[in-house]
Formats: C-alpha cells, sequence, structure tokens
C-alpha cells in the first residue's frame, strides 16, 4: 500500500512540475520580459523556452527522448527562425497551436494502432506489476477496449479543440493578450479532460470491478484475513 501511495504523490508531483513548466511559468517569464519593454516577438521565444528547456532536462533524467520533448524543441526552433526572419511575433503564437494539433492527430491515430493511446497511458500509471493484468483485461472484455477508445477519441479531440482555439487567438486578439487567454482555455479543457476521464473511469470501475487506469484491486494472497476482498475478475465474471 505504502509503494501504491508513493507512486501516486510521485505522479501527482510530476503532474504539477509539468503544468507549471509549460503553462504558468511561461505565462510569468513573457508578462516580466514585456514589462521590461523587452519585444514582442522575443518575449515569446525566451518564455517559449522554458518548456524546451524542461523538456530536455527531463530526457536527459530519463536518459530517453520521448515524442512529446521532440516536439517542443523542434517546434521551438522552428517557429523562433521564422519569427526572426519575419519579424511577427504571431509566428510564435502559432507554436501553441502546433503543439496540440500534432498531439490531437497522433493521440487519434492511435486508434488504428493495436492499442490505444488511453491503453498506454494506463500500462504507465499501473505500472509493471500491472501490465499484465491490463493486456489480459484488454483480450477477455470488449467493454474495456471500447472504454480506452473512447477514452482516447476524447482526448485526440480535445487537443485538436485547443489547437484551432489557439489559432483564432494568435490571429485575432492582440498579441499581448493571446497567452494569457491561450492558457486559460487550455487550462480549462485539461480540466475538463480529467474530470471526464475520472467520472468515467469511477463508472467503469463500479459496473465491472477493474479500473480503466492505476492499479488493481489486491489478490486475497495480498490482503490481511479478515480484511474485504474486491476481485475483479468475480466481478467480470457476473
Amino acid at each position: 500500500m505504502e509503494t501504491v501511495q508513493r507512486r501516486q504523490a510521485e505522479r501527482w508531483r510530476a503532474l504539477g512540475l509539468s503544468l507549471s513548466m509549460n503553462l504558468f511559468l511561461p505565462l510569468v517569464v513573457y508578462y516580466v520580459l514585456r514589462a521590461r519593454d523587452v519585444a514582442q516577438w522575443q518575449a515569446l521565444l525566451l518564455s517559449g523556452a522554458v518548456p524546451a528547456v524542461h523538456a530536455l532536462a527531463t530526457a536527459l533524467v530519463r536518459r530517453r527522448v520521448e515524442f512529446f520533448d521532440v516536439l517542443v524543441v523542434v517546434l521551438l526552433a522552428v517557429s523562433a527562425g521564422l519569427s526572426a526572419s519575419s519579424g511577427s511575433p504571431r509566428v510564435m503564437l502559432l507554436k501553441d497551436a502546433a503543439i496540440p494539433a500534432v498531439l490531437g492527430l497522433w493521440i487519434g491515430g492511435t486508434l488504428f494502432a493495436a492499442r490505444p493511446f488511453a491503453y498506454h497511458i494506463g500500462c504507465r500509471l499501473r505500472g509493471p506489476d500491472g501490465a499484465q493484468s491490463a493486456e489480459r483485461v484488454w483480450r477477455e472484455l470488449p467493454e474495456f477496449r471500447a472504454a480506452l477508445r473512447g477514452l482516447t477519441a476524447l482526448w485526440g479531440g480535445a487537443q485538436l479543440l485547443d489547437a484551432a482555439l489557439s489559432v483564432v487567438w494568435a490571429l485575432e486578439l492582440p498579441v499581448d493578450l493571446a497567452p494569457v487567454v491561450g492558457r486559460i482555455h487550455s487550462f480549462a479543457l485539461l480540466g475538463a479532460m480529467v474530470a471526464l476521464t475520472a467520472l468515467r473511469s469511477r463508472a467503469f470501475n463500479a459496473r465491472f470491478g477493474t479500473p480503466l487506469f492505476g492499479v488493481r484491486a489486491p489478490v486475497a494472497s495480498q490482503v490481511p484475513s479478515g480484511a474485504p476482498v474486491h476481485v475483479a475478475d468475480d466481478a467480470m465474471a457476473r
């Protein structure tokens, strides 16, 4: 139990750090620089470097490079070059639309793969000990497969909506207003997706006795004598 709680606490800390580095800190850096009369495109470039530096540092710590890390660094470099050559800060703002657009297409594309994006997220949350049980439930329970594909489609659609809104803000809003409006709508979409995912997962667990994410209920050999046991296989058999 302590191991599970520790793992969950580490995930929450990682989520908080990621939100700070990708949503909040770049916003603070941008407006601090603008208050010091730094040019708009330069302030956007420097604030956009915060997620890129975080992505590189995370890759060094993990000793492996993830798709998102490469995406952030490449888009920052491309948008910086285009903005410097064109002199338009709106090119830098469009970078904020490119990231969710690519992610949305990638997440949606996993619907045509053997396992959708939500399945792989669930495996990460379960850890290596739960991978085998997740694979067995995937093979045996059609409702499990349908639920994870549905969440994958939901997440991919949310990313594409995020991208579309970011394009509108980048092209229509004043440059100094677009970053904060973009962060607000991105955070609102993220909160809505987290809430919907939690509700769907809780309803699925209540109906079938197995979680879409996280760890499975302990087996009888792992539960102290006299403690209530909730076995997912019995729930599925019913």
